[in-house]
């Protein structure tokens, strides 16, 4: 996919499809205590109800509830807690008339939350869980893949690739095809290369450098760099919560490359980088937007 190249793709979810070819935001909501980004601000339900509100109406389609933390050293919870955590959500976001996903990689988890609504499962395994392929086929729902390399707790230790592209590349595309092989619709999947899930700061530039060749799969790619540790380590910036703007020169440089789903914590800065570098990739057609 090249920089100027706009043909349709569209990202089929569970009860409905939506166009991703001019970019999308998946808002994040953390219903967690330990969360990286946001200090535990979120694991009140009303709190996070309030949180994702104010990411639908800055510019995010989707918001990815999430009830178990996978920053780097983070302990694995019980489903039963991860399910207590992200049901209230889940469901009075679903009432609100909002696309919803789940990030979690225990099949009895992204159960309860489709048969609350959901409409996405993100698996930041690549659903390795023997039983999670099968029951997306039979739930019917989007799909994100992640490619991620070891376990939360030390998957920074020591992170290695002779080609970090094309070995993310050949791993997903494998993901992708088991699905498949399941009965997963291909429309339905989407493909995340894992910034900051093993791997180096050169690893996740490299792999952000080299979106197209993720791209060339033919699935959405959904980049989730916002407010990572890579960005702070580059510039300085130590709060994560600071890191909001270095986050849209990400987003701008993946639409750039071929991504075309955010997954971000601030909707309305990564919305208007996608705008201008959708506009300079190509003028012309930008302004037929706007005259339509």
């Amino acid at each position: 996919m090249t920089s100027g190249d706009y043909a349709p793709l569209i990202w089929k979810l569970r009860h409905s499809a939506v166009d991703v070819t001019h970019g999308l935001l998946m808002g994040v909501i953390n219903v967690t205590p330990d969360s990286f980004s946001d200090a535990g601000e979120n694991l009140d339900p009303d709190a996070a109800v309030r949180s994702a509100l104010d990411l639908y109406r800055a510019g995010a389609s989707i918001i990815d509830v999430g009830g178990e933390s996978t920053r780097p050293g983070a302990d694995r919870v019980p489903a039963s807690v991860e399910i207590d955590r992200v049901l209230p959500v889940v469901e009075r976001l679903v009432a609100e008339g909002i696309v919803v996903s789940v990030d979690t990689s225990k099949p009895e988890v992204a159960l309860a939350a489709v048969e609350a609504g959901a409409q996405v499962v993100n698996d930041v395994t690549a659903a390795s869980d023997p039983a999670m392929p099968q029951l997306l086929a039979e739930l019917g729902v989007g799909v994100v893949l992640m490619h991620s390399q070891g376990k939360p707790r030390t998957m920074q230790d020591d992170p290695r690739y002779d080609d970090v592209v094309t070995e993310v590349t050949k791993f997903l595309d494998g993901r992708a095809a088991a699905l498949v092989g399941v009965g997963v619709d291909p429309s339905a999947i989407a493909v995340d290369p894992g910034i900051g899930f093993g791997k180096t700061v050169t690893h996740n530039l490299e792999l952000i450098a080299g979106l197209e060749t993720l791209a060339g799969l033919g699935y959405p790619v959904l980049l989730g760099a916002s407010r990572k540790s890579f960005l702070g380590a580059l510039t300085g910036i130590e709060q994560p919560s600071e890191r909001d703007g270095v986050t849209a020169v990400t987003t701008a440089l993946g639409f750039e490359r071929g991504a075309r789903i955010f997954r971000v914590h601030d909707a309305a800065t990564s919305r208007a980088a996608i705008a201008v570098v959708a506009a300079i990739v190509n003028p012309q057609q930008w302004d037929e937007w706007l005259q339509g």
